[in-house]
């Protein structure tokens, strides 16, 4: 069923994953209208948009890309990140499969404002399927005029490369994304210098997410007044979070799937409504809002707000991804944090000690606690390690430590009844306890 003012236009219309078909439904609109302004001006359309990142940071796309020198007399890049390995999160999957030439128009038009004439598309190694439609949509678009020597207009280039990835979680850190991309060994760089100053080869270059990128067309097609209409202002002071966003449910859900919501739509609206519920009549009892990395939502957040300021009210890092993973009443959260451990452990790409030594630290603690062979020590020396990694600026070059972190902390801290149900008290060792000299 067609739903409206939809962001994304598979959803309104049918056959969009052809040129032909995407023509029909209103495709290239937006970047006919962006040719007929300056750069600067459709730079600007971006900035008073407010359109903020969704893939994880949430962080303002105009901002982002105004960040980018002009005068550096070096060649302007447009990288795409498609790298989706965020655990519980296929949202972006959906536009390239069905939708791939709204991100091609949304990386055209990212492109003609910073005065890029090669672009790039990063997809996940595991995207085998999605690369295939992706690059057939890049093929037609080529043979159509859409991409080329004139793509701008006559004697205006404009073209885009897809490139494969090799499977890596920190490639969608989006300087280990640049070290891949250039044939290096994928491992986040240290900033600055920032990306927008030095990122692809040197260059300036904007990075965004496949479902950032895909929504700009239909913002310039549609008007701003449009886009504003849609989802939420703060409430407690923060930026507006404008727009609809692809929610990607999964866990014990009657019907899991890819929604399309105004940003604040309550996560137990979204479970009720558009997931029919939770599986088996059973109660809530947790969820990971946006990817693991943003940490987990407790039993009594049911009602949190799915928007940007969901980190400030419910102690969790951030909105992320906005895929959420639910969890209902039987789920053992030990097994959950164990598990999410274990992922943290493998995905470290090894270059900082407190991510390398920390990670492996906290899965070897907690598969104890899930064994019922540690103490209140260890649950304590958990704690700590993890607040080490995370709560420390500077001390990793990445945020991987940091979403560990973020993960460990509030899982343990929102179920710690769980935990402390699996230890043991500490028993200090008679030869430690000081002597005192009677009188």
């Amino acid at each position: 069923m067609p739903i409206l003012n939809s962001v994304y236009r598979h959803r309104e219309f049918q056959d969009v994953a052809t040129l032909t078909g995407y023509e029909r439904a209103g495709g290239w609109n937006g970047l006919k209208a962006t040719l007929e302004m300056t750069p600067d001006d459709a730079l600007y359309a971006f900035h008073r948009s407010g359109l903020r990142g969704r893939g994880g940071a949430g962080f303002p796309m105009g901002r982002k890309a105004s960040f980018l020198p002009k005068d550096s007399g070096k060649q302007t890049y447009v990288v795409c990140n498609a790298d989706e390995s965020e655990p519980g999160t296929f949202k972006d999957r959906e536009i390239i499969e069905k939708n791939p030439f709204q991100l091609i128009e949304g990386v055209a038009i990212a492109s003609y404002a910073v005065g890029c004439e090669r672009a790039y598309i990063y997809i996940r190694g595991e995207y085998g399927m999605q690369a295939e439609v992706l690059a057939g949509a890049i093929t037609a678009c080529r043979e159509a005029g859409r991409l080329g020597a004139d793509a701008f207009g006559p004697g205006k280039p404009f073209d885009i490369t897809l490139y494969r990835g090799a499977g890596a979680y920190i490639c969608g850190e989006e300087t280990a994304l640049l070290e891949s991309l250039e044939g290096k060994r994928g491992q986040p760089r240290l900033k600055p210098p920032f990306p927008a100053v030095a990122g692809l080869y040197g260059s300036p270059t904007l990075i965004n997410n496949v479902e950032t990128l895909a929504a700009v067309s239909p913002i310039v097609d549609r008007g701003l007044a449009w886009w504003k209409g849609l989802g939420c202002e703060s409430t407690i002071g923060g930026a507006p979070s404008y727009g609809m966003k692809l929610m990607g449910v999964s866990g014990h859900v009657n019907r899991p799937g890819v929604f399309e919501c105004d940003l604040g739509i309550p996560l137990k609206d979204l479970v009720e409504k558009h997931c029919l519920g939770m599986r088996g009549g059973k109660k809530f009892k947790g969820a990971i809002a946006g990817g693991v990395s943003m940490g987990v939502l407790g039993t009594d957040q049911y009602d949190a707000p799915m928007d940007f300021d969901i980190g400030r009210r419910c102690d969790v890092m951030g909105l992320g991804t906005a895929c959420p993973t639910i969890f209902d009443e039987d789920t053992d959260m030990v097994a959950v944090a164990r598990n999410i451990a274990r992922f943290f452990k493998n995905e470290s790409c090894g270059q900082c000690t407190p991510c390398r030594e920390g990670a492996g630290w906290i899965y070897k603690l907690i598969s104890r606690i899930e064994r019922s062979d540690a103490t209140t020590k260890d649950l304590d020396l958990l704690l700590e390690i993890a607040g080490s990694m995370g709560l420390s600026p500077g001390t990793t070059i990445c945020g991987l430590a940091d979403g560990n972190n973020w993960a460990i902390r509030t899982i343990v801290n929102k179920f710690r009844g769980e935990f402390e149900a699996r230890v043991k008290p500490y028993a200090v060792p008679v030869s430690t306890i000081p002597l005192t000299v009677a009188r």
